[in-house]
């Protein structure tokens, strides 16, 4: 089984509530099994097998977040 990694740029990201609340939303994404915030580089990194690219981008815009 291969995994796939995603790495989204979030620049609208500022806080913990920002990071707890994308890493909500992204957990429940089908097939990601991990979701890294890095709040200073303003990175969404997305892990896991047969990860939809768009269903990760919605979840995000579902978190009150644009994809740059």
């Amino acid at each position: 089984m291969t995994t796939d990694q995603i790495e989204l740029t979030v620049p609208e990201m500022t806080c913990g509530h920002c990071e707890a609340a994308i890493q909500k939303e992204v957990s429940a994404v089908a097939g990601v099994s991990s979701v890294l915030v890095d709040l200073e580089a303003k990175l969404v990194i997305v892990s896991g097998s047969g990860i939809d690219h768009g269903a990760v981008i919605a979840a995000i815009d579902e978190a009150g977040f644009a994809v740059a």
